[in-house]
């Protein structure tokens, strides 16, 4: 703080002294005294408010935009009224605590299910993740149980309803922007719809009668239950969502691009399918890889992912299924570690992160996944862009040659994530905070640069082996107001700035 303080008064001073002797002074002092006066305004400001002012100026729309974007959920859509299907669906968001109070659950120990066949693994899984800080997403099993905790969800005051799933919020996001027509395929009930942007063209085929429901639960920094204490704010997704998993729309979408002709696919919803036995969910798997490989090879796809639990399933998307057929995926974190210890790549003996996601872990990562499964000379791969997001920060990883203004593109992201938690139109640098860290090794596992981050230039590019790596800090929200979608809005604005290069 005295280092501002010093600032502040060294502006004054120069300001009283310019104010004085301003009109007998030569050019060349006044040119001195801005000078003086503008490091001053600089020196004064906030670590948050240089990094707002460096990603205003970096943020600059790409040579070659995007016009048209085809939007699937590659199972159906959801509304979160509780609702959802392919992967689009309506939201119903609310307090998990006050929820789950008013189903007469108690605090108690937090544990980890992969499915929840009960109100108890509820209540132990939403406790697990609250106390860790941690987005995850679940399925419940039993029909009529989820049922009454979805009725008494919507009917909870203060409960909201907003369009939902990671398709339809991408699709919903990237229709802010004038300039864009967006097309969203999938079951899309009357609710649903109604909430949708104009801007969002939804094919008669997709129409349904009824919505889904998914049930997101939300937790403030802070807020206990119990002896659980959330280190920060978050939410616990869950539904018994079975229409996400078929894939009865998914010709249809495929179809409609020729009519549509889009600029850039978006896909998401194979975590949906986890609520399949195995051997539908391998069948549907392999029907939806022949169906994005009808996708003409010219229009980039990008597959945003969400939480799952089966690594089998995992390790087969990742390696013979889905990621030769996309160019480019958007993850958090919890999916991150979960893809690298499914296919026991680098730090997969790592159980959960401790706190902030480390720099260089993420990108050995993030690096395994270009290198392994991404484009090269030798491999029949498509895949050459990673979008990676976490609370704290974000890094964009590309194959060289590929894509461009990716500078502006994690900036851009950054920014989405501040505006959007605060819900405020610009980033309001006395709601959100840095958690990044200030110093960081650009790796783990190779001899790794360090790197020491500075506010005034916060997009820092490193390069590794024909891969580039760009890193931005996030300024967090101190108290925020919505959680759900953060990820799936920092992936649109992420691609809204993106530039493919034709190959």
């Amino acid at each position: 703080m005295w280092q501002r303080s010093v600032c502040v008064g060294l502006l004054a001073l120069a300001l009283g002294y310019l104010c004085l002797l301003g009109p007998e002074l030569p050019h060349s002092a006044l040119r001195q005294l801005s000078a003086s006066l503008l490091g001053g305004l600089r020196c004064a400001r906030s670590l948050e408010g240089r990094m707002v002012a460096a990603w205003q100026a970096a943020i600059v729309r790409p040579a070659r935009g995007w016009a048209r974007v085809a939007v699937r959920v590659v199972f159906p859509v959801c509304v979160f009224l509780l609702s959802s299907s392919v992967n689009a669906c309506v939201d119903v968001v609310l307090s998990g605590v006050k929820l789950l109070e008013a189903l007469g659950l108690e605090p108690g120990d937090g544990k980890n299910h992969a499915v929840l066949n009960s109100r108890q693994d509820l209540k132990e899984a939403f406790t697990h993740f609250m106390e860790k800080g941690a987005a995850a997403e679940r399925f419940f099993s039993d029909a009529e149980s989820f049922h009454h905790i979805a009725q008494t969800a919507s009917e909870y005051p203060g409960a909201q309803l907003y369009v939902g799933g990671n398709a339809a919020l991408i699709g919903q996001k990237l229709a802010t922007n004038p300039d864009l027509k967006i097309l969203l395929c999938g079951p899309v009930g009357p609710k649903l719809h109604e909430l949708l942007d104009d801007n969002v063209v939804v094919p008669p085929e997709s129409m349904q009668e009824r919505d889904e429901f998914h049930l997101i639960l939300e937790y403030q920094a802070g807020e206990e239950w119990g002896q659980v204490r959330a280190p920060n704010a978050n939410r616990f997704i869950f539904s018994h969502d079975l229409s996400n998993g078929a894939l009865n729309m998914l010709e249809a979408f495929v179809s409609s691009l020729e009519e549509f002709q889009p600029d850039l696919v978006v896909l998401s919803g194979l975590h949906m399918m986890e609520g399949q036995s195995k051997e539908m969910r391998q069948r549907r798997l392999l029907e939806a890889v022949a169906s994005i490989s009808d996708i003409p090879t010219d229009i980039p796809i990008h597959l945003e992912l969400a939480s799952m639990t089966d690594q089998d399933f995992m390790s087969n998307i990742m390696h013979q299924q889905v990621f030769p057929l996309v160019n480019s995926i958007g993850l958090n974190e919890q999916e991150l570690l979960f893809l690298t210890q499914s296919a026991s790549g680098p730090h997969a003996s790592l159980a959960s992160w401790n706190g902030v996601p480390d720099v260089g872990v993420v990108s050995d990562i993030l690096f395994w996944v270009l290198k392994e499964h991404g484009k090269t000379a030798e491999r029949a791969s498509d895949l050459t862009r990673i979008h990676f997001h976490t609370l704290a920060y974000h890094i964009l990883v590309t194959v060289d040659g590929y894509w461009g203004n990716q500078v502006a593109a994690v900036a851009a992201g950054a920014r989405a994530a501040g505006t959007q938690a605060c819900a405020t139109e610009t980033i309001d640098t006395s709601k959100v905070f840095l958690k990044a860290p200030l110093e960081f090794v650009t790796s783990q596992i190779e001899t790794p640069s360090k790197v020491s981050l500075n506010p005034d230039e916060p997009v820092v590019h490193w390069h590794r082996e024909g891969i580039s790596f760009h890193f931005t800090p996030v300024l967090v929200c101190k108290d925020p107001v919505r959680t759900v979608g953060l990820g799936d809005a920092i992936s649109a604005e992420g691609l809204l700035y993106s530039e493919v290069y034709p190959q």
